[in-house]
């Protein structure tokens, strides 16, 4: 389905009846992924899950958005829905979204739940290797930015930046590399204690992205936090250990 929010298409997918269950992907990922998860919650539940801006089916955003930006998105997409209670699911990218909106006054529904899976946020320590491709990648950007170097090799820069940067910056758009910049740089640490109602963490424990330690660290800075580690799973821990992940889904959200 196809809904205008903003000016901006978005595709999107509802199944079910009940309480609302909102489910918001990771970075470079959409819908498709959650087909299992939208089965198994829409039996109980109304689910709706998007392709946010910049992903999947939806159009970009108009500008580099931040964080706040995907918010404002979510709490817009939602607003026609007349929802008093939400559940909130966020993978990756998505639990960003999910940890900022609960930071928010005056929201026009209620979180009742909410189910981070291998969530980013928490900003990862910088070694000294990391600073000198940090500093050698900075400075090879503005070199081949110079107006000679463009005219000696125009694809050079274009090249750099997708050998320097990470899988998810070569595969995005110029526009979504502005936004995944703009992401990654924002440490969610300090609003985890806002996060005040009953928190499921399901993590991958070989999740090499966004690794174990942040999910240890977010259930002890959630008040009201359980963590479920799954072995043998990566970062997309509700694909590779579907099965366990669906037991422990519907435990929490009481589907037996």
């Amino acid at each position: 389905m196809i809904k205008n929010i903003n000016n901006i298409k978005i595709n999107y997918e509802q199944k079910g009846e009940g309480e609302l269950v909102v489910l918001l992907h990771g970075w470079g990922s959409n819908i498709k992924l959650f087909a299992n998860l939208i089965e198994l919650l829409s039996t109980k539940y109304r689910v709706v899950a998007m392709d946010m801006p910049g992903f999947g089916d939806s159009e970009e955003p108009p500008s580099a958005w931040c964080v706040d930006d995907y918010v404002d998105f979510v709490i817009d997409f939602l607003k026609d829905m007349n929802a008093e209670k939400v559940t909130l699911l966020g993978h990756s990218f998505g639990g960003r979204v999910i940890i900022k909106l609960n930071s928010r006054k005056d929201l026009p529904f209620e979180i009742n739940k909410v189910i981070l899976v291998d969530s980013a946020g928490i900003l990862p320590p910088k070694s000294n290797k990391k600073s000198f491709r940090t500093y050698y990648y900075k400075f090879g950007k503005a070199v081949l930015s110079t107006g000679i170097a463009q005219k000696i090799a125009p694809d050079a820069l274009e090249n750099f930046r997708k050998k320097m940067g990470s899988a998810d910056y070569a595969a995005a758009s110029p526009l979504m590399r502005q936004v995944l910049v703009k992401v990654v740089n924002e440490d969610l640490e300090p609003l985890l204690p806002n996060i005040k109602c009953p928190t499921l963490l399901i993590w991958g424990v070989n999740d090499a992205a966004t690794p174990l330690s942040d999910g240890e660290k977010m259930e002890k800075l959630i008040p009201d936090a359980g963590l479920v580690k799954l072995e043998n799973a990566g970062h997309y821990s509700f694909l590779d250990q579907q099965f366990t992940f669906n037991r422990v889904m519907s435990s929490f959200m009481k589907l037996d």
